[in-house]
């Protein structure tokens, strides 16, 4: 029996934030959270009753502290995260806007403690002592030392039989379509549970046609078991090996949109977890929304919440 059902492995970033209609250049005051898509995940699915581990490399200062005390508190195991001397915390900065200016988000993640992990940093056995791994594009695209843990960390859990979830997450200020294109395109060859937005699919694997079509152009691209194409504002459409499931996404009043992927990726692992792969679907639409409703990036709720939002949605509850 594994010790986990999920390990990932990612970054930690402390965030700092100035409210709606406020500019950083003229901020007094920044409000200090912790990032991160890998945690974001992996909290939330604690938070459910899950047992997740989260592998990363964080310098040894009072601001690392600050985001390892908060994946502790969210339920999350820690035990195998490394230390460094001589590395920086990453950092981002977001200036939250209303219509027509967008949120702008700075990141300041270069030479990061995490950017220079190495295979020799990873504690093997433990990420692999689980049921599954959750992973991300985005440690694929920080640097070419965590691309390469990377790379290993996927053939090590297909040669274990451990599962992979895998989400594409492009960011273009990290790196470009084309070197993205070449790196994720064999990293999630016949994996497990496939996460990709429908604007990912287009421009990353050059999946432009319909939804539907796309969806499953790229099921024949990836051979992934399962896949999740998250579809804007409009839901989730889901591949699961012989046919196409459909989740309508919530109704909400928007307070902060970042997370609100990884709290999808989170319910529908919750779902898949406990071997209902199309409940999970619904519930990956009422975390994100969750997640849009609230200020921060990971969603803390329970089997009872969720169930009742379930249950109510006709009554507008996210209005």
């Amino acid at each position: 029996m594994p010790r986990f059902d999920v390990t990932t492995i990612g970054e930690g970033n402390l965030r700092l934030s100035v409210p709606v209609g406020e500019h950083l250049e003229h901020a007094t005051n920044l409000n200090l959270a912790v990032a991160g898509a890998e945690g974001n995940v992996a909290g939330a699915l604690a938070h459910l009753g899950w047992q997740t581990g989260w592998v990363s490399k964080l310098p040894q200062t009072s601001l690392a502290k600050r985001v390892l005390n908060a994946y502790k508190l969210a339920g999350m195991d820690t035990s195998a995260v490394c230390f460094s001397k001589d590395e920086r915390l990453a950092t981002l900065f977001v200036e939250y806007a209303a219509k027509p200016r967008a949120t702008n988000v700075i990141f300041d993640r270069q030479y990061s403690a995490f950017s220079q992990l190495t295979p020799d940093d990873v504690n093997w056995e433990y990420l692999l002592d689980t049921r599954l791994i959750h992973l991300t594009g985005i440690t694929a695209a920080l640097s070419d030392q965590t691309r390469t843990v990377l790379v290993e960390l996927v053939a090590r859990a297909k040669q274990v039989g451990v599962a992979i979830s895998f989400d594409v997450n492009y960011r273009e200020k990290l790196w470009s379509l084309a070197h993205a294109r070449a790196v994720l395109t064999p990293l999630i060859e016949n994996i497990d549970l496939l996460f990709c937005s429908r604007a990912d699919a287009a421009r990353v694997f050059g999946c432009t046609a319909s939804a539907n079509d796309s969806l499953l152009k790229l099921a024949k691209l990836t051979n992934a078991k399962y896949i999740v194409m998250s579809c804007a504002g409009q839901g989730i459409l889901a591949w699961n090996g012989q046919q196409i499931l459909k989740s309508p996404a919530k109704e909400v009043e928007m307070i902060d949109r970042i997370g609100a992927g990884d709290a999808l990726a989170a319910g529908v692992l919750h779902g898949y977890l406990g071997g209902d792969f199309a409940k999970g679907l619904e519930v990956g639409c009422i975390m994100a929304a969750l997640t849009i409703s609230q200020f921060g990036e990971m969603v803390l709720t329970t089997d009872e919440e969720l169930e009742a939002l379930s249950l109510n949605e006709h009554q507008d509850i996210f209005r």
